[in-house]
């Protein structure tokens, strides 16, 4: 049984960007409803979810509200920029790529990101947006470039290299469903005429970089995927497999105009680009390059 994102109330006042009192107040008032894990609460992400469109359809006031999916830091620069330049408040969903593009189909994301390999093809996010919006007009932008690659314990004492070198004794800590991550692991594994079986752990799931890579740092598992900023986080080396391609896509309405024309000139301006450089491990050569675009 797949098992739905959900969210503790500290999670949910920082994607919200509001205090903790404020979202426990929600939840006595009734308007978010939660549910324990133990003494923990937490909210189901559907549930933040209509929560968030309840209020963007009802909102009398004059600025309009966006939301970008995805986990990466360069977004939380980027939804800064869009409010100072369009007075738009922004708001963040954590999500994975897949399930942050089948948000937007659904009309509750205004800018996705992904990064989701195609073994097919050995292209990025493209062959996937064509897929699912056949009949919608929109725009894919480069963000970034950076490496995905092997999180494994320092000195990498079980030689840990390839795709291939999974099927060794070896544990591994997986990805969360729809995660871009996930998505490159299973279509390597693919391509390689491996399966999940192959691999040892594969079921074991956990739900950002940094939680993968303390897993392997934690000596509970032998070997993780993510990217490379992360592992100068945490006491694990890191093995580059790939050079993922990180994009956003917008949605070509009448109504994203403005929001287009603003990301367009925030992602080509050389002092954001500087920006998000500096946050470490991050190519910027390509950022606000037009990957691919409908008429």
């Amino acid at each position: 049984m797949s098992q739905e994102t959900s969210y503790t109330i500290e999670e949910v006042a920082q994607l919200l960007k509001v205090s903790k009192l404020t979202i426990y107040d929600l939840v006595k008032k009734g308007e978010l409803p939660v549910f324990k894990v133990g003494r923990q609460m937490r909210l189901a992400s559907s549930d933040l979810n209509d929560y968030i469109m309840r209020h963007r359809m009802n909102s009398h006031d004059d600025q309009k509200t966006i939301v970008i999916s995805g986990q990466d830091l360069a977004l939380d620069l980027l939804g800064k920029h869009i409010e100072a330049k369009l007075g738009y408040k922004v708001l963040r969903s954590h999500e994975g790529s897949l399930n942050g593009l089948l948000s937007m189909y659904q009309g509750e994301r205004d800018i996705a990101s992904l990064h989701m390999f195609d073994g097919d093809t050995a292209a990025y996010n493209l062959p996937y947006i064509k897929k699912l919006f056949v009949s919608h007009r929109y725009v894919l932008l480069r963000m970034l470039n950076r490496k995905a690659g092997f999180y494994v314990a320092k000195g990498n004492p079980l030689n840990i290299q390839s795709i291939t070198d999974l099927q060794k004794d070896v544990r591994f800590i997986n990805r969360e469903k729809g995660s871009g991550i996930r998505t490159l692991l299973d279509e390597q594994l693919r391509i390689k005429g491996m399966t999940s079986k192959n691999v040892t752990g594969y079921e074991n799931e956990e739900k950002d970089h940094l939680s993968v890579a303390s897993v392997v740092a934690s000596g509970r598992a032998d070997v993780g995927l993510g990217i490379e900023k992360t592992a100068k986080l945490v006491e694990v080396d890191f093995v580059p497999l790939i050079v993922e391609s990180y994009d956003i896509v917008i949605l070509k309405t009448e109504e994203n105009e403005k929001l287009i024309a603003a990301v367009r000139a925030i992602l080509t301006d050389e002092t954001f680009q500087e920006e998000v450089k500096n946050i470490g491990g991050y190519d910027v050569s390509r950022m606000g390059n037009v990957v691919f675009e409908t008429l």
